[in-house]
């Protein structure tokens, strides 16, 4: 069993989001349960509170808790990517109806952030040659989606 859950707040797309995302990252991930709340009135339908779903071996909660608490940047959720050919896809998927930010970050369309990172970021960045590792930063920091190979030429 996780530990820690990572739990989501959304103004009432829980659901729509969830299957979004376990659409987007396919393989294991997957809604996991559904939870309900009655009508609040007489004749007012029934609602869903809570999804939660897995994705990646990740445990995550969705709920529907009204608009009072939207997303900002200050959580991310970062995704290390196995190559360049995931990065681009999950770039797509979530920049279809989202927006881009600088350095591989990136909001969906619930305004969710999350950073899309190609494997072998960190050595590139880390390089024991400091001007290449300063090339690379500077590199990075004039783009939107990462390209590690424009990386490794900086």
């Amino acid at each position: 069993m996780q530990k820690i859950t990572t739990f989501l707040w959304f103004d009432n797309q829980a659901e729509e989001a969830a299957n979004f995302y376990v659409s987007v990252f396919g393989g294991d991930s997957r809604i996991l349960d559904v939870t309900h709340y009655g009508p609040s009135a007489p004749g007012e339908p029934e609602g869903v509170m809570t999804v939660s779903f897995r994705l990646a071996d990740q445990e995550y909660i969705a709920l529907n808790g009204g608009p009072q608490f939207p997303f900002t940047e200050a959580v991310s959720l970062s995704v290390d990517c196995a190559d360049q050919a995931e990065v681009d896809r999950l770039w797509e998927a979530f920049t279809a109806e989202g927006e881009e930010g600088q350095c591989g970050w990136l909001k969906d369309r619930y305004g969710l952030s999350w950073q899309i990172v190609p494997k072998g970021l960190t050595e590139v960045l880390s390089s024991p040659d400091p001007a290449k590792a300063e090339r690379a930063m500077k590199a990075m920091l004039g783009m939107r989606k990462l390209d590690i190979q424009a990386l490794r030429d900086a």
